[in-house]
């Protein structure tokens, strides 16, 4: 697996051990502010920058560990592939930082936050960072999601304070401050506790972290044992899922592990609880809570915009066929951008009032309606007496002229909505007697004829509507309907030539009182509820409605 001779090999093993002793003697491996990761960035940790803490003093000890041990073969392969990945990211690390800021779509994004960050993280006009006691511990370096809230609402444009709670909360999720005691990356307006991100871990680092990386952080967490660093079951899952993925490598993994706890252990007790939960936070960025949204996923669109020769096709002022990976944007589109954006805007405003519903909601829907009508559907549910349409009785359709007791199912449907309750004939004239006894049955009548209008010969619409006009809506109605001031006035209107939609928006709002007033007030009453039980033996002779 290595191709080092033996004199190599040793010199290699020596300075790993060299590295771990000036390591463990440098004062950043005991008094570092930030909490660095196992092999999360490789830009920033082989980097040798400032910005934020090396993982020198980690992976090197685990090396030395595994140098330590019977095997050295898998300790000098570590070596080498260690050496590589550092040659090759600190040839130029100013270029890479460049090259990630202009590849990265979100980073004008991303400098906006951090600006508002560092006025937060202001000494004298920043928001109130403090270290809250306990009955049983101290938390160190917090902030309560009141004082943030206030603070945006004093110090930035916002109109009120669900436009300054969102605003925490897209700042959150992308992970610059974050909940002490909590997976999901929101905040609220009350005494939560919450801490500042490191700048290292800022999601502008361009940190694209590996499986690997993540087996790391969750095995150190099983080492160390406290309440606060115990794994979520959907932690726990994925520990056991990468385990299961990188089997064969997992001693190794393991042992990093154990090296990065040991060199924890030696911190001090308020950093390393700062610490801990500042890497906790990183992962919840990058590994999220199932349900909860990534933000560090790139937008196909933004990353197929970057990728279009645009610059090239406007230095030389002619379309280039087949250039661009987005089909969907046009050499007009390129060349007349503000009208673009404003189709664009168009576009989405029209959106917003559009109403989507999801799939699985609608099947749902169908499901429980299904489920519902189930019982009154012949073909599905066997029927007493039998389907007519199955079978050659016709006593199915005779039972309503027989006079009998109307069956409990039949009452049962009437609750269903009011459209049932008003389809059947039996149902109607039951509600008209509940709603003559509340005195409100003009509602109803309004309704009814201005239904039957529709169906009227257009000869009779003019004189009919007329008739509806004085009746329920005019100064002089004898049945006055309550209706709205604006439905009355575009009624009034409509009466210049009436048709038979003329009383569409009355009706409407008529039907809409019933069914929010009146029906829900007739399905609590006594009197369904003894139709109902069959408390009153009611028969089809004692209504007006005989059916033929």
């Amino acid at each position: 697996m290595v191709s080092m001779s033996g004199d190599r090999q040793r010199s290699a093993s020596t300075s790993v051990v060299q590295e771990v002793s000036a390591n463990k003697d440098s004062p950043s491996a005991s008094t570092s502010t930030v909490a660095g990761t196992s092999n999360c960035n490789k830009d920033k940790k082989m980097s040798g920058t400032s910005s934020g803490p090396t993982t020198g003093h980690v992976l090197p000890n685990s090396l030395a560990t595994v140098c330590g041990s019977n095997g050295m073969a898998p300790a000098l392969s570590a070596v080498n592939s260690l050496t590589r990945r550092a040659t090759s990211n600190v040839a130029n690390p100013s270029e890479q930082g460049q090259l990630h800021n202009e590849e990265s779509p979100n980073h004008i994004v991303y400098r906006k936050m951090e600006h508002i960050i560092e006025r937060m993280q202001d000494d004298n006009a920043g928001v109130s960072v403090k270290n809250v006691k306990t009955f049983m511990n101290k938390i160190p370096s917090v902030f309560t999601g009141t004082d943030l809230t206030n603070w945006m609402l004093k110090n930035l444009d916002v109109t009120d304070q669900a436009e300054a709670l969102h605003l925490a909360h897209l700042m959150s999720a992308h992970g610059y401050f974050f909940p002490v005691e909590d997976h999901i990356l929101t905040v609220k307006n009350d005494g939560t506790l919450y801490r500042f991100q490191t700048p290292y871990f800022w999601p502008s680092n361009c940190w694209e972290p590996e499986n690997t990386d993540y087996a790391v952080y969750l095995c150190k967490r099983t080492m160390q044992n406290k309440a606060r660093l115990e794994l979520a079951d959907y932690e726990a899952e994925n520990l056991a899922r990468l385990q299961k993925m990188f089997s064969r490598k997992w001693e190794f993994i393991f042992m990093q592990a154990e090296a990065q706890s040991r060199v924890d252990k030696k911190r001090d007790k308020l950093e390393r609880k700062v610490l801990d939960s500042q890497e906790r936070a990183f992962w919840d960025v990058h590994r999220p809570v199932p349900g909860c949204v990534n933000t560090t996923e790139m937008d196909i669109k933004k990353a197929c915009r970057m990728h279009r020769p645009i610059k090239s096709a406007r230095h030389l002022s002619v379309a280039v066929a087949g250039g661009r990976i987005s089909p969907s944007v046009s050499e007009v589109d390129i060349q007349c951008p503000a009208a673009t954006i404003q189709k664009e805007i168009e576009f989405l405003r029209k959106k917003l009032a559009r109403t989507n519903i999801k799939v699985s909601k609608v099947a749902e829907s169908y499901i429980s309606f299904y489920e519902q009508y189930v019982e009154y559907d012949p073909f599905v549910t066997c029927t007493e007496p039998l389907n007519p349409w199955v079978s050659d009785t016709l006593d199915f359709w005779d039972q309503d002229k027989s006079g009998k007791e109307i069956q409990l199912k039949r009452v049962r449907r009437w609750a269903f909505s009011l459209q049932e309750l008003l389809k059947d004939p039996v149902g109607k004239e039951h509600f008209t007697k509940f709603l003559e006894k509340e005195f409100s049955s003009e509602n109803l009548k309004f309704w009814e004829a201005a239904q039957d209008l529709k169906a009227l010969p257009s000869s009779q619409v003019g004189a009919r509507a007329m008739e509806i006009w004085n009746e329920f809506l005019g100064p002089e109605a004898k049945c006055p309907v309550n209706v709205d001031s604006k439905s009355h006035e575009a009624t009034r209107l409509a009466m210049d030539k009436p048709d038979r939609w003329t009383f569409d928006r009355a009706a409407a709002h008529v039907y809409h009182l019933m069914r929010s007033d009146s029906y829900s007030r007739y399905l609590r009453s006594e009197m369904y509820k003894d139709f109902l039980s069959g408390s009153k033996k009611k028969v089809v002779s004692h209504f007006s409605f005989i059916p033929k």
